[in-house]
């Protein structure tokens, strides 16, 4: 699994034709590792790019592609997973992904799939996290994914996964970023042997949910000054020293380009007790994901405990 890849999602949806040519710019400047989601609409795009890709000879095989792709919660119900994963490689035209995440810890009524969808109203009271699993394990079984893991998971969700678990998660993608460290999290996960994926580890959206923290950070901005550096480079870099793969969305090529450049170099010892000082914010809250109808009542059983 790369340990840098690239974010497909915006905020509103980018046309497909406009995507695959950004994609093949990815492509072009060396991403190999693409994340989507049923949610996103960006699948079909995405296999296109890849198709053409190969085309052009910019990668010579599937294999050395690695495709994230992730179940939302309206088909989080065990007998939905392998119908809606067949779905999504239909749309990507690929015989498997690499990895398949379930994209949320709840369940929604099956027919909420859009943005507009995401109230409280269609969050359902259980979410069948055995069952679910169970067919999960069933798609990493038949071949149609590499591996399988999970998405916003906390420590308390984890261990109620592993305790049923034939196939443990693989890795577990979360927000992560310089101003939302997830310390414990990480530490949980790295005992268990799963790998932790940052989303939006720069900030973004932030015609949705997005925050400056990262990108007009000063203690950053100092340390990337120094260094000669981006802003992105320096918390990139960050997490990939904490051990933890980074989806980084950027669809101007100087930037993803840039954003590669992480590895001719690591921070100082200094540099990296500097992040400590950042302050914590976490950037996306869920609140539309807590019901009093839903499994969770509160962000904090959301969240299992943290802020």
């Amino acid at each position: 699994m790369p340990v840098i890849g690239l974010g497909t999602a915006s905020i509103p949806p980018t046309p497909h034709e406009t995507l695959i040519s950004i994609l093949i710019d990815a492509f072009e400047v060396g991403y190999r590792h693409f994340d989507t989601a049923s949610f996103y609409g960006s699948e079909e795009p995405l296999g296109k790019a890849v198709e053409k890709a190969l085309e052009l000879g910019l990668v010579k095989n599937r294999d050395e592609v690695f495709i994230t792709s992730k179940l939302w919660p309206s088909d989080a119900h065990p007998h939905l997973v392998l119908p809606a994963l067949k779905t999504s490689l239909q749309k990507l035209g690929l015989e498997y992904v690499d990895l398949f995440l379930i994209h949320w810890p709840l369940s929604m009524k099956p027919e909420a799939k859009g943005p507009a969808d995401i109230v409280k109203e269609n969050v359902i009271p259980f979410f069948d996290m055995k069952g679910i699993w169970e067919a999960m394990e069933e798609c990493c079984r038949l071949g149609l994914a590499k591996s399988v893991g999970v998405s916003n998971f906390g420590i308390k969700k984890l261990n109620q996964l592993l305790e049923n678990a034939t196939i443990p998660p693989a890795v577990n993608q979360v927000e992560m970023s310089p101003s939302w460290q997830q310390a414990k999290l990480r530490e949980f996960c790295k005992q268990k042997g799963i790998h932790v994926s940052a989303w939006s580890p720069l900030g973004s959206y932030k015609n949705f949910f997005g925050t400056n923290a990262v990108m007009e950070s000063p203690i950053l901005k100092e340390i990337a000054c120094a260094r000669q550096k981006t802003i992105a480079q320096i918390a990139l870099r960050w997490i990939y020293e904490e051990g933890a793969i980074a989806i980084v969305k950027s669809f101007n090529k100087e930037r993803m380009k840039e954003n590669l450049e992480l590895f001719e170099w690591e921070l100082s010892e200094e540099e990296s007790q500097k992040f400590r000082d950042i302050p914590q914010l976490r950037m996306f809250s869920g609140i539309n994901f807590v019901s009093e109808n839903g499994p969770y009542k509160t962000l904090e059983e959301l969240w299992d405990g943290e802020p």
